[in-house]
């Protein structure tokens, strides 16, 4: 979606956007959109209402500032006139509006009037069209309810009053008073108004539009203070009832027009109310002659205020500060005024500027719920905080490019618990492979040692064998030296085992591959390790296919090196289970037993050479570290699960093996 709009009056600070979605939520025309994780403002789309300038605890929204022009403008040869909003009093309390006057002078400006006066004559307008009239009509006082219809539901333009705001209708008067030559800057807490004097059906009214934040800040930078400024009444002519424009129902009581609940022939909404008076309205809900509406709640709490005074005490100060001044002033100047001006032009008419998105079919709403995880109604959580009331809204605005998918908090929580989950998997995986290339490592060190040392070791024992067996042959049967050559003999022969297991350990044979009957290898395993009494054999098949390229004798080896170790470690009796399971790509023997189990400090040694826990002379400490050489030229996985603690469950030890059905490439 592509924003060429000349009106931005709002713009974002990119680097402050922690995307809270805080101002999709209170964007009553959903002009903000998220892209690559940055909420920015749709100029095309923007009614100018603020809300994201004021709930914007990042202060990532900034208003446009216009301060660099209306400089220029003072600085220039035609003289420079400020109108001043009715709501100044909720925001200068700290000064009256005399002080406030002479403040504004001092900056360069020639006139200082009260936009209270324009909203007397525009109150005239409107109690002519109840009067004069019976054609339903929206009131247009407030510059960000005419953007909204004038986008979002430009079908109800023939139902906008023809009506100018109070800062036009000042604007007007002004010129009529003083000549065209003059130049004109509204004052004022709204920053949809510097949208309006942008407007193209108000050229010429308006020359420039700064809040009253950006007064202060002129004020300040002027170094001017309001204890050393002389006092300057405000120009003439001044406000009557106008004053209470900026309250809630304050135009309808300079109207004199009263919102009788009874009749419903005036309705007034405000604030988050008035998208929802408009939408009643367009379908023919609402019978009423009309409807007054503000996009704040009164414009005494515009985005353009500085003040963090609540709501009813700014309420309080315009009402005293109206209150004060009908008391003092010329009730009958006032009307002489009024009658002066009773042929001004204060008629406008508005532009289809139609914003609205084609929304999207059903089956496009559900792909994109589905995408975000929502498969069912109960799946759609409504939680809001994507900004958007209901997860079909969200899913809607994504559709027209206005959204995320990332927007929704439990998808987002779902795929972070994803990625954590792949992550820690991942994890897994790394710390496996470095387990086994450092033991890979280990092992072929060790295998270089073992080579070099069991082929100097095996020619001399060899020799040593053959002489104790000559020794042991020609002596006496109850020779006492008979004994020790047999004692010779046996660990003699014990060496040579030891050799003979470092040789097969060093050796560097490739695996001879040939087609295997998996099943059938098994069984053949089972049978070449007596089996003690006390312990019960169990054998599972669950092979789709026995079939496997292995190398028979060399995995032969390894089962029954496993199945050894595991009768060795049931010498009370037990249960061993052997049990087979495929994939279309692999084979998997899994060897349990019930035995002791094996400590954890243990498990990581397992496959290291001489490592055992057998007694001297029972064991080499070699069956592992080849059984775990072979798998792993067969290019597959051993791995191993323990538990020696009978309080944590049942006992025992448990070998997977698995093998690829073929050879890799």
């Amino acid at each position: 979606m592509n924003d060429t709009s000349p009106y931005k009056i709002i713009e974002t600070v990119p680097e402050r956007c922690r995307v809270c979605y805080t101002c999709v939520r209170e964007c009553p025309a959903k002009a903000i959109r998220i892209v690559d994780g940055q909420a920015r403002v749709l100029h095309e789309r923007c009614i100018g209402c603020g809300n994201c300038v004021r709930v914007c605890s990042q202060k990532a929204k900034l208003v446009v500032d216009s301060t660099p022009a209306i400089r220029e403008l003072l600085a220039g040869s035609r003289p420079v006139a400020a109108i001043l909003a009715p709501s100044f009093p909720a925001e200068f309390c700290e000064c009256g509006s005399d002080v406030l006057a002479g403040l504004i002078r001092a900056l360069g400006f020639r006139w200082v009037n009260e936009v209270g006066f324009g909203a007397d004559m525009v109150a005239r307008e409107y109690e002519k069209i109840m009067n004069e009239t019976s054609r339903p009509a929206i009131a247009t006082s407030c510059p960000a309810v005419v953007l909204y219809v004038e986008k979002y539901y430009p079908d109800l333009l023939d139902a906008l009053a023809p009506v100018v705001s109070p800062m036009v209708a000042t604007a007007r008067m002004l010129r009529a008073l003083r000549g065209d030559d003059i130049r004109i800057v509204f004052i004022g807490p709204c920053v949809a108004k510097k949208r309006e004097g942008m407007d193209d059906q108000l050229y010429g009214d308006i020359d420039a539009v700064m809040t009253f934040v950006e007064l202060r800040s002129m004020i300040r930078q002027a170094e001017l203070d309001a204890a050393s400024i002389t006092p300057e009444p405000l120009d003439e002519p001044h406000a009557g009832l106008g004053a209470l424009f900026p309250l809630c129902g304050g135009m309808l009581q300079a109207a004199r027009l009263r919102e009788d609940l009874l009749e419903n022939d005036i309705v007034s909404a405000n604030g988050k109310h008035f998208t929802e008076a408009i939408k009643e309205y367009a379908s023919g809900d609402m019978q009423t002659r009309l409807l007054e509406l503000l996009a704040c709640d009164g414009c005494i709490m515009g985005a353009g205020m500085q003040t963090t005074a609540p709501l009813f005490r700014r309420r309080a100060l315009v009402s005293r500060y109206a209150r004060s001044q009908m008391a003092v002033r010329d009730a009958t100047q006032w009307k002489r005024d009024m009658e002066h001006f009773k042929d001004l032009d204060l008629r406008r008419t508005y532009t289809n500027q139609d914003q609205r998105l084609e929304t999207p079919d059903e089956e496009a709403v559900a792909r994109i719920l589905k995408r975000m995880g929502k498969f069912k109604p109960e799946d759609e959580l409504n939680c809001g905080a994507c900004g958007y009331e209901t997860c079909r809204e969200h899913a809607v605005a994504i559709h027209k490019g206005l959204a995320e998918s990332e927007m929704c908090l439990p998808y987002t929580i779902d795929k972070l618990n994803l990625t954590v989950r792949e992550l820690e998997e991942s994890h897994k995986e790394l710390a496996s492979t470095q387990e086994a290339l450092m033991q890979s490592e280990r092992l072929a060190s060790m295998g270089q040692l073992a080579a070099g040392i069991a082929h100097e070791v095996n020619n001399p024992l060899g020799v040593v064998l053959m002489y104790a067996h000559l020794m042991l042959d020609g002596l006496e049967k109850d020779c006492q030296q008979k004994e020790d050559a047999r004692m010779i003999v046996e660990q003699a022969d014990r060496c040579k085992k030891i050799v003979a297991g470092l040789l097969h350990f060093a050796r560097q044979n490739k695996v001879l591959r040939e087609p295997t009957d998996l099943a059938e290898l098994l069984e053949k395993a089972v049978r070449a390790v007596v089996k003690p009494r006390n312990i019960t054999l169990v054998v599972n098949h669950n092979l789709t296919n026995p079939a496997a390229d292995l190398d028979a004798n060399q995995i032969l080896q390894v089962l029954t090196n496993i199945i050894s170790n595991a009768y060795a470690a049931m010498p009370d009796g037990g249960t061993l289970t052997v049990a087979t399971s495929d994939t279309d790509d692999a084979v998997t023997i899994a060897i349990g037993d019930t035995g002791t189990g094996i400590p954890e400090d243990h498990r990581k040694k397992i496959f290291e050479p001489f490592f055992t826990t057998k007694q001297i002379g029972r064991g080499t400490g070699l069956g592992l570290a080849v059984s775990y050489g072979i798998v792993k030229m067969h290019q597959g996985q051993i791995t191993v699960d323990s538990n020696e603690n009978a309080d944590a469950g049942p006992t025992g030890t448990t070998f997977t093996i698995q093998l690829p059905r073929k050879e890799k490439g």
